[in-house]
């Protein structure tokens, strides 16, 4: 199992989702003798998960099932152990895209926080690829650094306890992509230009609040930063189901009488139609995102 390769069948060691519903999942370490229990019962990892297929259907100790899927960055955000706030994947999405990732991009982080956009960057940039992460809290660090070992993908990602903000992210000029989620990334903005090719390249900001975006773009700015440009994601789900619509009564009016189905006598004609419903709340605000680029240099002292 790894995070960027698919495997077929459920391993010793193997991280697993546990899929209980549409909206209830969780995240095992499968071990050889461990068990794990659930509202259907227990999953004895020996004989229910080791040597089983990803995907497979396994029945619990009261004879409720679930399913058992083969981990993402996609289901591990929404099953990780929360250290930090999180990226969920509507903003992630937009960040990958933006910052135009792709197989063997170099990429600097800060900080890790909780790993969420960091899955999803490694499998993004795999398998030549390389993440630069660096995160201010050494308990966090070090359980990042254990986590990505477990995910089979720590060969694509190098963790760096340290003030990015003081130190930078220990690399110079090797990054295509910045990215930026910290308290005061108008203090990191030179250390990601330094961090970035000679050839230009894309940086992002994460902030909630907005006093935070304009000092941001300052120092973009002034560090010769262009198409600076701020946005932000709010997810709306819309609810689909079945509705049964009246039809109108227009009268004794022969021409509709004869295009409107047929109705027993007294009861009015109706049509079932499919329709989408809005959320009733607003969305809740999560944090702006700022992008800018980093213009091709011609010489190195520039």
């Amino acid at each position: 199992m790894s995070f960027v390769e698919y495997a077929d069948a459920i391993q010793d060691g193997d991280v697993a989702i546990v899929y209980l519903s549409h909206d209830s999942m969780m995240a095992i370490k499968v071990q050889h003798g461990a068990q794990t229990q659930t509202r259907y019962g227990a999953i004895r990892h020996s004989t229910d998960l080791i040597g089983k297929t990803y995907g497979s259907r396994v029945t619990c100790s009261k004879g409720g099932w679930v399913h058992v899927l083969h981990p993402t960055p996609e289901l591990w955000t929404v099953t990780l152990p929360h250290r930090t706030q999180i990226l969920y994947t509507t903003d992630i999405a937009t960040i990958t895209m933006m910052l135009e990732l792709k197989p063997g991009s170099i990429v600097c982080e800060s900080g890790t926080g909780s790993g969420s956009l960091s899955h999803a960057v490694l499998r993004t940039i795999a398998p030549t690829g390389h993440l630069h992460t660096v995160e201010f809290h050494q308990q966090r660090a070090e359980k990042a650094a254990e986590e990505f070992r477990e995910h089979r993908v720590a060969n694509l990602v190098t963790v760096r306890n340290q003030d990015v903000c003081r130190d930078g992210f220990g690399v110079s000029g090797v990054a295509d992509a910045v990215f930026l989620d910290i308290p005061s990334p108008w203090e990191a903005v030179r250390h990601a230009k330094a961090a970035m090719k000679r050839q230009g390249g894309r940086l992002c900001s994460f902030s909630p609040c907005i006093e935070q975006v304009q000092r941001t773009c300052e120092a973009l700015a002034d560090h010769g930063f262009q198409d600076i440009s701020t946005l932000e994601v709010l997810l709306r789900v819309h609810d689909v189901r079945t509705v049964s619509l009246s039809l109108p009564d227009f009268g004794p009016d022969a021409s509709a009488a004869a295009e409107a189905p047929p109705t027993s006598a007294g009861s009015q004609s109706s049509v079932t139609i499919k329709t989408t419903t809005p959320p009733r709340d607003i969305p809740g605000h999560t944090g702006y995102l700022t992008f800018a680029t980093k213009p091709r240099t011609e010489n190195s002292s520039k």
